[in-house]
């Protein structure tokens, strides 16, 4: 199967069909490093005209398609051919439905994903880090935790010197979660991990904070999303603080970070839940005097800090 001078539209359905009869497609398509310009540029070779498209374009089609672009592979010039193979939609944390207090633990699917090395979160949140000013913070909470990657990635970014004047606390419902990220930390007096409900934060008597962190944890079912996150900017922050929440704009499939929110009663991506929560939060916060924004693509950050705050 060759594409040459077919739409993207064409090309889509083509291989939507095949995918249908097999779990994988292969097709030749015009080698992207012959040619140069926007998708369904024409690119003259030999007399003959094609379309040209670069590797982007193919790998968006195969995530939109649910499929893994395997390594292209030389053909007759001046083709390449490209095969796409079909995700196990079935290979997912989203339908686990082991114990629920360790959903997100050490035995659990989720374990296996590692969001730091995605370059499309790493980017956004360290952008996040420096837009706000993490080297004025030193009182730092984490909500969600897990395995304490995003104090790893904060460890990384800054000197030692730096990192050791900070006080870091991170909770997690996971047991398992906070086990190991108590040993990844072990070395370090200035960090404390608690295990526990976020919906009980006032038992733990932490105290306010100079930056809350929270990573695609406030929209858990458990959690009453509006006034939870009201309370927290009033009870737990102090008055010159800075605010970074992830929240997922994607979904884990057999291996690979596929973009788009999905609520559970769609079979498509559907984001307005992700946005409506997002809007509440730069509303809530512009209200009170943060400057806010809004930046990522398969997590979306919502990045505040406080302007003009007034002295403690």
């Amino acid at each position: 199967m060759y594409f040459t001078k077919e739409s993207m539209q064409e090309i889509f359905e083509i291989v939507q069909k095949e995918l249908e009869l097999s779990d994988i497609v292969s097709f030749d398509i015009l080698n992207p490093d012959l040619g140069s310009g926007y998708g369904g540029s024409e690119i003259c070779i030999d007399d003959d005209i094609y379309l040209y498209r670069g590797y982007k374009s193919w790998i968006d089609l195969a995530q939109i398609l649910k499929c893994k672009m395997l390594t292209p592979k030389e053909s007759d010039y001046p083709f390449i051919t490209l095969s796409f193979k079909k995700l196990n939609t079935n290979n997912s944390f989203h339908l686990n439905t082991t114990d629920k207090d360790e959903k997100y633990g050490l035995n659990s699917d989720f374990w296996h994903i590692n969001k730091m090395e995605e370059p499309s979160f790493l980017y956004y949140y360290t952008q996040a880090l420096t837009n706000v000013k993490v080297l004025k913070r030193i009182d730092i909470l984490d909500l969600g935790i897990n395995r304490a990657d995003e104090f790893d990635t904060l460890k990384n970014s800054i000197s030692p010197s730096d990192f050791d004047i900070l006080n870091l606390v991170g909770i997690d419902h996971s047991k398992t979660a906070i086990e190991y990220a108590k040993d990844r930390f072990k070395h370090y007096t200035n960090i404390k991990f608690y295990q526990a409900d976020i919906n009980d934060l006032e038992s733990l008597g932490l105290g306010r904070f100079d930056l809350l962190i929270s990573i695609g944890t406030l929209q858990s079912p458990s959690i009453n999303f509006k006034p939870f996150f009201m309370s927290l900017v009033q009870n737990y922050l102090k008055k010159d603080s800075a605010i970074i929440l992830g929240f997922p704009n994607s979904r884990w499939i057999d291996g690979e970070m596929i973009y788009g929110a999905k609520a559970s009663n769609y079979a498509m991506s559907e984001m307005s839940l992700l946005y409506s929560d997002i809007i509440f939060c730069k509303k809530y916060l512009t209200q009170h005097k943060y400057r806010v924004t809004i930046t990522g693509k398969d997590y979306i950050f919502v990045t505040a800090t406080k302007i003009n705050p007034p002295k403690e």
